[in-house]
């Protein structure tokens, strides 16, 4: 069985800046450490076919989702 790699985008990101987009959330089925938090996707897909693991981006809640067509 393949381990999983579970990450979201993170909640402070403004659209156009020069920053890692994604936050390492949990890693399962793997004995495997990281060092940084945030990565940008195609940095977060190296590390996955590294390791033989399944990339899993987790949604947002309700309240994210409900605030975020308010705008």
């Amino acid at each position: 069985m393949a381990g999983k790699i579970f990450y979201r985008e993170r909640s402070k990101m403004k659209d156009g800046a020069k920053q890692p987009r994604y936050r390492l959330m949990a890693v399962a089925d793997l004995d495997f450490k990281m060092n940084g938090q945030h990565l940008r996707m195609c940095e977060l897909k190296h590390i996955a076919e590294s390791v033989g693991a399944e990339l899993v981006a987790l949604a947002r809640g309700q309240k994210h989702q409900d605030a975020k067509e308010k705008q």
